[in-house]
């Protein structure tokens, strides 16, 4: 949050080209936050089932197998 702060802060300070960079970096630096501390929570097991080939298809009610 301070690194923010601080590019806000150069935004007003610094002449146009690096005017620009300082405030792409206070806009940028949230969602970069966000995406990097959410990497890697998702974990896959490799005995998770996401179809079971053993479920039966619900009937219609139209036929009967008895």
């Amino acid at each position: 949050m301070m690194i923010r702060t601080a590019c806000f802060i150069l935004t007003v300070i610094l002449p146009s080209p690096y005017r620009w960079i300082a405030l792409s970096g206070a806009l940028l630096l949230p969602y970069v936050a966000v995406i990097v501390a959410n990497a890697g929570r998702e974990t896959i097991q490799g005995s998770t089932v996401f179809f079971d080939e053993n479920m039966k298809a619900i009937s219609d009610g139209k036929t009967d197998r008895a």
